[in-house]
């Protein structure tokens, strides 16, 4: 039971940067028949599968914060020490995109002595791919092996993932492929999406054709990805080649939304939206992505106003704008150099859909309000961003200052570029230190 009692430790040391791991819950409807500290404690402690329903509704980090505050109150993992309960914090963790935790989470069941199961791994996996940790990848697949669950096949997607997301490993993804006795078509898949996401867009091409040659059927997320690789590639030959492939597998009733809006993107990024928006009107219900992907087509190839008119369109249909959709909105204004209705689209997206701006959002702004000349309010706008301004949003402002011959802005830019670059990576000591000692890691 003592080596139990350290998991709390471990874990809370681990999410010492959240404030809101304590017993406050009070705030959320989701939680509301939790927000007594000892109801709490009893009805999980009676039903172990309240935490999965709990977690389950977690919508962000503050809200998996409470969740956790009541794990720890409880000393649920010293009372119900199971791979699925681990499996399932590290799991949400991973889908809010907080990939550090949910290794963190899995550093600690090792730690506790728990065995993984073979649910463990692909979650482990993806949190390793969204962290970008090389090092990391190549233990847990260690671990894996170990425990004899390498070649499950969740597994074994999440393996070729994880490495083909480091393109200087490509030569272990092909590996962990080509050892496999049967190349199902999720394998093919991530192998293909594996190097769509590397940057390898003609290599994903090259490995869908190899799968046809091998007589696998595509489905639909093969094809969004080489939808995907054929815009990166702006080839518009193999465009009209896939759009055949896609057009024969309606014939066969397997037509997807999502596989329409790719095509859609993909003949945006070749710079052909007459045919872009032929496809956007075969599509009987058009979603978010549908219009925003014709927006994102309009601004990247420089029709401003289609890209706003298309923009308006959609708000008549009452399809509700996201993240992305603004990008392209704002991107269309840059390119358009329409000031105040970057302005006005910047503050509907905050006041009418109350989305708050990320850096592509801030980054569009700065870079319309430095193009102006309005290098002031651009200042100003890198000043007030909660976040901190990278690399890209400094440059934009620089060729602004450039542009514009303002030498003290200029110098105060490079000035932040300099501590962007010398600014240390995050050491991340848990992990390094749990990951580095253990000591079943089997030699790669």
């Amino acid at each position: 039971m003592q080596k139990h009692k350290s998991i709390s430790r471990i874990l809370c040391s681990s999410f010492r940067h959240f404030s809101y791991l304590n017993h406050n819950a009070a705030g959320f409807s989701a939680f509301d028949d939790y927000s007594n500290e000892v109801t709490s404690q009893q009805r999980i402690l009676a039903d172990p599968k309240s935490i999965d329903n709990l977690l389950s509704k977690c919508l962000n980090l503050k809200q998996l914060g409470q969740v956790f505050a009541h794990i720890i109150q409880t000393r649920f993992l010293e009372l119900y020490p199971l791979s699925s309960h681990y499996n399932s914090i590290s799991q949400i963790y991973s889908r809010l995109d907080s990939p550090r935790e949910a290794l963190c989470v899995y550093a600690a069941m090792h730690h506790a002595g728990i065995s993984p199961d073979d649910s463990t791994f692909p979650i482990v996996l993806e949190a390793a791919i969204q962290y970008s940790d090389v090092v990391i990848s190549r233990q847990v697949h260690g671990v894996a092996i170990k425990h004899g669950l390498d070649k499950d096949m969740d597994c074994e997607i999440g393996l070729i993932s994880v490495y083909l997301k480091e393109g200087e490993i490509y030569e272990m993804a092909q590996k962990e492929f080509l050892s496999s006795p049967e190349k199902m078509l999720a394998s093919w898949n991530a192998v293909i999406a594996g190097l769509l996401d590397g940057g390898r867009a003609m290599e994903a091409v090259q490995m869908f054709a190899g799968m046809m040659r091998n007589g696998v059927c595509p489905d639909d997320e093969t094809m969004v990805c080489v939808a995907s690789a054929c815009g990166d590639l702006g080839d518009y030959r193999l465009a009209l080649q896939l759009h055949d492939c896609v057009v024969r597998a309606k014939r066969l009733g397997r037509l997807d939304i999502g596989m329409m809006n790719s095509l859609i993107d993909m003949y945006g990024k070749c710079g052909r939206m007459g045919l872009a928006y032929k496809v956007f009107c075969e599509i009987e219900e058009k979603n978010e992505c549908s219009w925003a992907s014709m927006i994102a087509g309009y601004a990247a190839n420089r029709q401003v106003d289609d890209a706003l008119e298309c923009f308006g369109c959609m708000r008549k249909e009452d399809i509700a704008p996201k993240h992305d959709t603004f990008v392209g909105v704002l991107t269309a204004c840059v390119h358009g150099g329409v000031v105040q209705e970057g302005k006005y689209y910047f503050n509907m997206m905050k006041n009418d859909y109350g989305i708050k701006p990320m850096l592509p959002h801030y980054g569009c702004m700065v870079d319309l309000l430095g193009r102006a000349g309005l290098l002031e309010e651009a200042w100003l706008m890198v000043e007030k961003m909660p976040m901190k301004a990278d690399a890209v949003i400094l440059d934009c402002l620089m060729g602004a200052c450039e542009k514009y011959g303002n030498v003290k802005l200029g110098e105060w830019v490079a000035k932040q570029m300099t501590e962007l670059e010398l600014e240390p990576e995050n050491d991340d000591e848990f992990l390094d230190t749990y990951f580095s000692n253990f000591d079943d890691i089997l030699s790669l």
